[in-house]
C-alpha cells in the first residue's frame, strides 16, 4: 500500500486538488508541504494530533514538512469555527507561544538540514507594506466569493470584523511566499480551512501561471476531530505541566465507543491490518481498544515510562483498587488551609478536578464527589491537616480522581 492510499484508508483525506499529481508526489517523496499552527496558547493540544501525526507519516515516507508557526496570522485571528473574535495577544506572548510549540513538535518531527523546517510567518507578514499587499494580492480576491466561504458564513450573522476578514488573504499569502522562497508545493489543513487553502493555491496560479504546481489537501475534520483536545470545558494540553500524563491518558481512555476505532485508525501508527481486526470488537473489547489508543498516544507525547505509569494507575482506578503509586497527586501547602482546615469546594478547585467553585458545588450537590470511597454530600464539609496524613483519594465522578498529600 502506498503512503497516499494509507492516508485514505485511515480516513484522513477529505478533499484534494489535482489528486493524480498529489498522489504521485507524495508516494515518490517529492512533496514539500506545510501545515500552519497559530500560536494562540503556550502549548499544543490534543486537537493538533491529526496534523502532527500526519507530518510524521509523510516525513517517514521521504517527504519534507514545513511547520509554519503563525506569529503573524495569530495577530489577526482565524474566524473559522468561531462565534466570536479571538483574544488579541501581544507580540511577546505570541513569540513565547511559538517557542513552546517548537519544543513540543520536536517529539514528532525530525528537524534539520534536508529534513523538516520550522518557519514563522511573522518573518514576512509583519514586514508587509499594506498598500503593496493590496496591489499585489488584493486584486486576486473577489469579495463576493470570499463572503460565500464557510469560514465566514456563521460569523456574518453575529458580526465579522474587518480584521478577521483579512485572515484568508494572509493565509493565502503564506502559501504564495513559501512556494516562492522555500520550494513548498503542497499544503494540508482541516476541512474548515478549505476556502482559505484554495485561496493560496489560486493566488499562486494567478501570479505565477497555471503550470505552477501548487497542491492543496484538506484533512478530514469530523465531529470527533473538532472536539478533540477539550473535555469538561478544559483543554487537553500536550504540556505535562498543564495536563498530566495520567489525565492525558484518561482523556483518550474515555472516548466514546463510537469514536475509539476511528481515533486509533487516524492517530496511531499501528498497522492497518491490526486495526482492521479490531473493527469487529464489541462490549468489553472496546475497553481494550480504548486502552490501546490511550497508551499509544501517551507514549507518543510523554514517552513509554509515563504511558506505562498512566496505564497502571488507570487500571487501578477502574478495578476499584483506589490510588496507586502512579496515581496523579496534588501537594497541599500551609497556604491552602484557613484556620487549619480546608473545605471540600476549595479542595476540588485546588486539586484541579474542577475549574471553579460553582462547578465544585454542582458536583457535590449531584452526589459525584467522594473521599476514600465515602460520598461527600455537604458543601461545607472541611478537612484538617491530620486528615491528609494517610491515604486521601479525592474522586469526582467515575473517572476523575486525585491523591491529595500534605507533609
Amino acid at each position: 500500500m502506498t503512503i497516499y492510499d494509507e492516508l485514505v484508508a485511515r480516513g484522513l483525506i477529505a478533499q484534494v486538488t489535482d489528486e493524480a499529481e498529489i498522489k504521485s508526489m507524495i508516494n515518490e517523496g517529492k512533496a514539500t508541504f506545510y501545515i500552519g499552527f497559530d500560536c494562540t496558547a503556550d502549548s499544543l493540544t490534543a486537537g493538533h494530533f491529526m496534523a502532527l501525526t500526519l507530518m510524521k507519516r509523510l516525513q517517514m515516507a521521504g517527504n519534507r514538512p514545513i511547520a509554519l508557526l503563525g506569529g503573524g496570522t495569530t495577530m489577526i485571528g482565524d474566524p473559522s469555527g468561531r462565534t466570536d473574535m479571538r483574544k488579541m495577544l501581544t507580540k511577546e506572548d505570541i513569540a513565547h507561544n511559538a517557542e513552546c510549540f517548537k519544543r513540543q513538535m520536536e517529539r514528532f518531527i525530525e528537524f534539520g538540514e534536508g529534513k523538516a523546517t520550522m518557519i514563522n510567518n511573522a518573518d514576512w507578514l509583519l514586514e508587509l507594506n499594506y498598500v503593496d499587499l493590496l496591489r499585489e494580492v488584493g486584486a486576486c480576491f473577489s469579495v463576493n466569493r470570499m463572503l460565500t466561504a464557510e469560514c465566514y458564513k456563521q460569523r456574518m450573522e453575529k458580526g465579522l470584523s474587518f480584521l478577521e476578514f483579512n485572515y484568508m488573504i494572509m493565509q493565502s499569502y503564506d502559501f504564495y511566499y513559501l512556494f516562492q522562497h522555500h520550494g513548498c508545493n503542497m499544503q494540508f489543513g482541516g476541512d474548515d480551512q478549505w476556502s482559505n487553502m484554495l485561496g493560496g493555491t489560486e493566488l499562486i496560479r494567478r501570479k505565477l501561471g497555471k503550470d505552477a504546481y501548487a497542491m492543496t489537501i484538506t484533512l478530514l475534520t469530523d465531529s470527533q476531530g473538532k472536539k478533540m483536545g477539550k473535555t469538561a470545558g478544559n483543554a487537553v494540553w500536550l504540556d505535562p505541566n498543564k495536563t498530566s500524563p495520567f489525565d492525558f491518558y484518561q482523556y483518550w481512555r474515555n472516548v466514546a465507543d463510537t469514536d475509539v476505532l476511528k481515533c486509533i485508525r487516524m492517530l496511531t501508527f499501528l498497522p492497518l491490518e491490526q486495526i482492521d481486526e479490531m473493527d469487529t470488537w464489541e462490549g468489553s473489547k472496546l475497553n481494550e481498544a480504548k486502552e490501546i489508543l490511550a497508551f499509544e498516544l501517551t507514549n507518543l507525547v510523554h514517552g513509554e515510562e509515563e504511558a506505562n505509569k498512566a496505564k497502571e494507575a488507570s487500571r487501578s482506578l477502574f478495578a476499584g483498587a483506589g490510588a496507586s503509586a502512579n496515581a496523579p497527586s496534588h501537594q497541599l501547602s500551609d497556604d491552602d488551609f484557613a484556620d487549619e482546615s480546608i473545605d471540600i469546594l476549595t479542595l476540588l478547585c485546588t486539586s484541579g478536578l474542577v475549574p471553579s467553585k460553582s462547578e465544585a458545588r454542582r458536583a457535590v450537590d449531584q452526589g459525584g464527589v467522594s473521599v476514600n470511597g465515602e460520598k461527600i454530600t455537604d458543601i461545607k464539609k472541611t478537612f484538617s491537616k491530620t486528615d491528609f496524613l494517610g491515604e486521601f483519594l479525592l474522586k469526582r465522578g467515575k473517572k476523575s480522581f486525585m491523591k491529595i498529600e500534605y507533609k
